[in-house]
């Protein structure tokens, strides 16, 4: 497989495990929203910490990016991802901000409840 193939790849890879991840982000907020907190509100939870350890593990970086840069000498934000240059800029302060609000939420429907 060539050099673009295996950039292909990881690119599609990383953009549906990007959706899964924002999915559950926003699930986590709607849950908290609508007083549903559930199991799979904790499991979300307990998902994207664990996806916000392992990012601190390889320095802020996923794992999928430093593995799509032995195929690409691309600058942009968005070269191992189909998102928007902004987005991918701008993704992990985006969404830790939503997911802090909505744990922040699910606490609170959790503690008061």
């Amino acid at each position: 497989m060539n050099p673009a193939s295996k950039l292909l790849l990881i690119k599609l890879l990383h953009t549906v495990i990007w959706v899964i991840f924002v999915v559950v982000i926003f699930y986590v907020l709607y849950s908290g929203i609508t007083d549903t907190v559930n199991r799979y509100t904790w499991t979300g939870i307990i998902l994207v910490i664990g996806e916000g350890i392992t990012l601190a593990i390889f320095n802020k970086f996923c794992p999928l990016t430093l593995i799509a840069r032995k195929y690409s000498d691309s600058q942009k934000d968005n070269f191992d991802i189909f998102l928007p240059n902004w987005l991918a800029k701008h993704n992990k302060l985006i969404f830790t901000s939503i997911f802090v609000i909505a744990v922040l939420i699910v606490l609170w429907r959790t503690i008061y409840n």
